[in-house]
């Protein structure tokens, strides 16, 4: 090894470093995810004199003044964002390949071209033709949109120094390389190295950037950990590739909520942004059919209506089946339990189904009640009525329990049509003056039941 140079480990899942490899990391305690990065002493040593030459200042000396965001020309991107992209600030985009984060971008960088700001898009996967065949299915683009295909970080860093522009969007991360790390480019010293260059023209310069990240089959973004710690948001694409919608979720975010979504379906002429997502999930539900009930879940501060389905029928095998999709399995066995012991519904010898239909994802507590309706319904083969929709967390006695937002949730149902809302009977409190829907307060499953047997 040459001189000025030494040899350590770094784990691939959080970033821990090490002098020596080891099985297990000592950080996450992950199995065999160490491997070998050689670093140069000297450009340690010339970061530490930097660094002892550097400033510091006291809180009290610090001046805030407040920032105005700028818009994405996408409504849902903005409501994850916190209300528009921060100056300065770094956004990583991570999501399974081929489910719209260059597609996103590019049309981001359509919106903000056509009002006349200066953006940079860098991509080190495709060439410049691929880049403009995808765009002319967009539309119209702004002669203030710059393309640059390149890789080297040394170069993007002089461009980006000469062109000055507001936006800057890195496609991705994983094909950049930094000439003062010896690795190839997409290990884990590249990828911290780069994101650090990055994050510092961003700091530096007041410049937003957006870096793509690619996610292994885990589902999580390639590279250490360590790299959603660096930058300020981390937004995750949800749902199928092969479905129409996307989710867009924010994992973090250091100038908004973390509990917002972007729900976005997928055209030939680009995403398109989903305005009404309850309506939009709703779509298709069947009429006069038992085991599907309409629940309400929240996700930050919007209530969204889905469909929840369920299908429980009698097991010719030993060990009943059962199968969730949308929701975690285990809640539905617990759920299942609390049926069979409060209402001595025979469900230990039963397969049960249950979907969420749409593809969507929920965990909240909420959506409890809405699903031990559905196996109610299809336990007894007796359709809910259509204009019913119902929220509320189960517990294990069978009590159920209050949900937060309440008054939100009953004023979602009701614009979308609905008449008659099952509730927990503590949740009334406040709705008094909500008029045109039916509210059915319920303290336990049995009174849940024989409201849906009626």
């Amino acid at each position: 090894m040459a001189k000025g140079k030494t040899s350590v480990y770094f784990c691939q899942s959080c970033g821990y470093e090490s002098s020596k490899w080891m099985g297990q990391c000592p950080g996450c305690k992950e199995w065999n995810t160490f491997v070998e990065e050689v670093i140069d002493k000297k450009q340690t040593e010339k970061v530490r004199k930097q660094a002892s030459a550097a400033k510091v200042s006291h809180i009290s000396d610090i001046s805030v003044e407040e920032q105005s965001r700028m818009g994405t020309g996408f409504l849902e991107l903005d409501r994850v964002l916190g209300g528009g992209i921060v100056p300065g600030s770094l956004v990583l985009v991570g999501g399974d390949p081929g489910i719209g984060k260059s597609t996103l971008l590019l049309q981001v960088c359509r919106n903000l071209s056509v009002g006349k700001e200066k953006i940079l898009y860098i991509s080190g996967e495709e060439s410049l033709q691929q880049i403009k065949l995808r765009a002319e299915r967009m539309g119209e683009f702004g002669t203030s949109l710059a393309i640059l295909c390149e890789t080297n970080l040394d170069i993007i860093q002089e461009v980006i120094r000469q062109e000055k522009p507001k936006v800057v969007i890195i496609d991705s991360i994983q094909t950049m390389y930094n000439e003062n790390v010896s690795s190839a480019p997409g290990s884990v010293s590249q990828v911290r190295e780069s994101t650090s260059v990055l994050m510092q023209i961003a700091k530096g310069m007041n410049i937003s950037i957006f870096i793509v990240g690619h996610v292994t089959k885990e589902g999580v973004v390639a590279g250490p950990r360590v790299l959603e710690h660096m930058v300020d948001t981390v937004l995750y694409f949800e749902g199928d590739r092969y479905a129409a919608y996307r989710i867009l979720r924010g994992v973090k975010n250091r100038f908004g909520s973390t509990n917002e979504i972007g729900v976005f379906e997928m055209r030939d002429i680009g995403l398109v942004e989903v305005e009404n997502p309850s309506e939009y999930m709703l779509s298709g539900k069947p009429k006069g059919a038992s085991g599907s009930v309409v629940a309400c879940s929240v996700e930050g501060s919007r209530p969204i209506l889905l469909e929840i389905q369920a299908l429980v029928c009698r097991s010719n095998l030993g060990i009943p089946r059962r199968t969730a999709a949308g929701t975690d399995i285990n809640r539905v066995n617990l759920l299942m339990a609390v049926l069979e012991k409060r209402l001595g519904l025979s469900m230990s010898s039963c397969d049960a189904y249950i979907n969420i239909a749409g593809g969507i994802r929920m965990n909240e507590p909420a959506v409890d009640l809405g699903i031990v309706l559905a196996m109610i319904s299809s336990y007894k083969d007796c359709a809910i009525p259509e204009d019913v929709i119902c929220f509320g967390e189960v517990g294990l006695s069978g009590e159920v329990r209050a949900v937060n937002m309440a008054k939100q949730r009953v004023a979602e149902a009701k614009k979308l049509g609905f008449s008659t809302c099952i509730l927990p009977k503590v949740s009334l409190k406040g709705l008094e003056d909500m008029k045109g829907i039916r509210l059915i307060g319920v303290e336990n499953v049995q009174e849940a039941m024989r409201n849906i047997l009626q």
